[in-house]
């Protein structure tokens, strides 16, 4: 026979359950906070040696080996798909920089000029560089020439994105130098930003520095050119572009600031560099 319940001791028993069940979710919530405090003093404990090897310096993202796989596959991908694309060509450039930028450096290092520049970190924006000073200079000047190649463009100085996935403090700057000068070594090379002058300004970076981005755009860049430009990179501009990285002075080793008054063929002349094939900018 099955026995029934009188609704007083219904009325206990569904109290005390509500009971067991409200001290029951105040106890995960404890054990959580517990644990996330736990967590929290055991970070606090490693100190900052832990924060140190995660953030070097101000912008820096750290990056595991596989985070790094990742950036180096998609940005290299998107890169070639689309050259526009400068935070891709950026973040390319970071992640697989590090041998090439310690031998940019040890470079840089063992000429007094490269030495200069490590020294003074200079930087190159419109905060430092007076564009309308540029634009004052007479013409065939190389100060001249690059405010030629920036006014013609529409590009400023200020356009270069900061590096963020370098590990090693040390080479921040000699990555950073290197994104800020490219316009420059355009303007002293004498090559104009399309598709034939970013190759052949890619393969002069190559042979100099290493950096597997800068290789990467010599090899694939050229299989974007048309036939006219294709033609002339290869009876021209390659040989020409392979003859400059090869002879002349290292590009990085070049403070392109303390020269805007030079005339543009001298310091070329100086620097062991073949005029352009065909002149950028005719009058």
């Amino acid at each position: 026979m099955r026995t029934g319940i009188s609704y007083t001791k219904y009325s206990k028993l569904k109290e005390l359950l509500k009971l067991f069940n409200t001290r029951n979710a105040t106890l995960k919530r404890t054990l959580a906070s517990t644990t996330k405090t736990d967590d929290s003093i055991s970070q606090e404990e490693e100190g900052s040696e832990f924060a140190s090897d995660r953030e070097k310096y101000r912008g820096h993202r750290p990056t595991s080996m596989f985070q790094k796989v990742l950036l180096t596959t998609g940005s290299a991908l998107m890169s070639l798909y689309d050259p526009s694309r400068g935070d891709m060509i950026a973040t390319l450039g970071d992640v697989t920089a590090d041998s090439a930028l310690k031998y940019i450096k040890q470079k840089m290092e063992g000429d007094s000029v490269g030495q200069q520049i490590l020294l003074e970190q200079p930087v190159i924006n419109t905060q430092t560089v007076s564009i309308d000073y540029l634009g004052s200079l007479p013409e065939n000047t190389f100060g001249k020439e690059y405010w030629r190649f920036l006014s013609k463009h529409g590009f400023s100085p200020d356009a270069r994105l900061p590096v963020h996935y370098v590990d090693d403090p040390e080479l921040v700057y000699v990555m950073l130098r290197y994104r800020q000068c490219h316009d420059l070594f355009h303007t002293i090379l004498g090559m104009k930003p399309n598709m034939l002058g970013e190759v052949a300004v890619k393969w002069v970076e190559a042979i100099q520095t290493g950096l597997p981005m800068c290789s990467l755009g010599a090899a694939f860049g050229a299989l974007r050119l048309g036939p006219v430009h294709r033609q002339k990179y290869i009876s021209t501009y390659l040989p020409w572009a392979i003859r400059n990285g090869r002879n002349g002075k290292m590009l990085m080793c070049v403070y392109f600031e303390k020269h805007w008054e030079r005339d543009l063929q001298e310091l070329r002349d100086e620097l062991n560099l073949e005029p352009p094939p065909e002149i950028p900018y005719p009058s």
